[in-house]
């Protein structure tokens, strides 16, 4: 019996090499992985032009597609990119110095429903922030206009305040001349670690990370992994077949990191860096699965409504395609 073919697009982190140079392969499915290490240029094309068959997504555009009614494509809990937001957020100093001042401030972000934005807000709500105090201003980090070619920002639930960046500069020539307070995102803009009054607004990120991890229980997950829903509802299988190789690949990927008679990655310290992970996470700190990230993606479903991008908060089975993955909870 032939194999499916399927096209994946996805970046090529370390938790998917092996499905990459065929180590893994899914059953039942002959994948072609194309490799693009740009997130928003496979967000952009497809949901743009559905020119894969699967391919990593924005947690957040995902879901917020899904809330209106935009039912094209199924998730499997997979999630190829997370992080800790902490770090990402750069400020002015002469203007911020904790995070209740950027409250009447105008605040720089490569696209409001971005996910990581969606984190950073989120965290700032939990530090007492009012962000409807806060105008946000949409752009390119490192160079003028916009950042990618994402859809228009989706229609808000209430008023925000919202404008994108029309000027000749960047975000981070703005944050740098004052034009704005702060910038929040995915990147850190440039002027950071040039210009002495950009600072990051916790210094101290890696202690914040580790208490917030303890407090809450949430690693956020910025990206999961879509399929057009047409070809899943053709082919059931490929969902499970796809969590399976992936989170075999992801696990493959674990075991060689914590190798330490050559060390895998240009890391000097990695010793203690995994010692750290072990102490935070115990064995595994980058689960597949609805149930081990439950109280991440709850947090998630909530920043979304609270942050005027969704209507409704979704049920979050209903957001991913049921597998059968070893080893992990229906």
């Amino acid at each position: 019996m032939s194999k499916l073919r399927m096209s994946f697009a996805c970046g090529l982190y370390d938790r998917m090499n092996a499905l990459y140079t065929n180590e893994v392969r899914p059953e039942g499915i002959d994948l072609n992985f194309l490799v693009i290490n740009h997130p928003r240029d496979v967000f952009d094309r497809m949901m743009g032009g559905h020119e894969f068959d699967s391919s990593e997504m924005s947690l957040s555009d995902y879901t917020c597609r899904y809330a209106a009614g935009q039912r094209d494509f199924i998730a499997i809990p997979v999630f190829p990119s997370r992080a800790f937001r902490h770090s990402f957020i750069a400020v002015n100093e002469h203007l911020v110095k904790k995070p209740k001042d950027l409250e009447g401030q105008k605040v720089g972000v490569q696209f409001y429903p971005m996910t990581a934005a969606v984190w950073i807000r989120g965290l700032l709500a939990q530090h007492g922030v009012d962000l409807d105090k806060i105008e946000w201003v949409q752009g390119a980090v490192e160079t003028a206009g916009s950042h990618g070619s994402p859809a228009k920002t989706p229609d808000l639930l209430r008023p925000i305040k919202i404008s994108d960046n029309t000027s000749s500069k960047s975000l981070s020539q703005m944050l740098e001349d004052g034009e704005i307070a702060a910038t929040i995102g995915a990147d850190l803009p440039p002027c950071f670690g040039k210009a002495p009054h950009v600072k990051r607004l916790f210094p101290d990120f890696k202690d914040d990370e580790k208490e917030y991890y303890r407090s809450h229980h949430i690693f956020p997950i910025m990206h999961t992994v879509v399929i057009k829903r047409k070809l899943y509802e053709e082919n059931p299988f490929i969902a499970t077949a796809l969590f399976d190789a992936m989170n075999e690949s992801k696990n493959l990927a674990l075991r060689r990191m914590k190798f330490m008679g050559a060390l895998r990655y240009m890391l000097p310290w990695l010793p203690s860096e995994l010692d750290d992970i072990q102490e935070v996470f115990g064995d595994d700190p980058w689960p597949y699965g609805v149930e081990p990230n439950r109280a991440t993606l709850e947090a998630l479903i909530k920043f979304l409504h609270d942050q005027a991008l969704i209507k409704e908060k979704v049920p979050i089975e209903d957001l991913f395609a049921p597998v059968r993955g070893n080893n992990w909870k229906i």
